[in-house]
């Protein structure tokens, strides 16, 4: 199942499958460890419209409404 990086509960985590966006928040995001393929775990998100904090590597990284609103996941089945 694929979702966008907003709507991963806290403790989901997955493999980013596809970047919707410009060539300038892929190469932000690029910066940050951000790639396709890459597994990330969803830590916390704030209320409403705030930040979503990521573990990508064994780094944690807030990402703004914005941008996890385009960052697509393939979640990782539960078991």
């Amino acid at each position: 199942m694929v979702k966008a990086l907003n709507d991963l509960d806290p403790g989901e985590s997955g493999t980013v499958s596809e970047i919707r966006g410009g060539q300038g928040l892929i190469d932000r995001l690029n910066a940050l460890g951000i790639i396709p393929g890459k597994k990330i775990k969803k830590i916390d998100s704030m209320l409403m419209r705030g930040p979503a904090t990521i573990r990508v590597n064994r780094t944690k990284v807030a990402i703004g409404f914005g941008m996890a609103s385009k960052i697509f996941i393939e979640v990782d089945k539960r078991t």
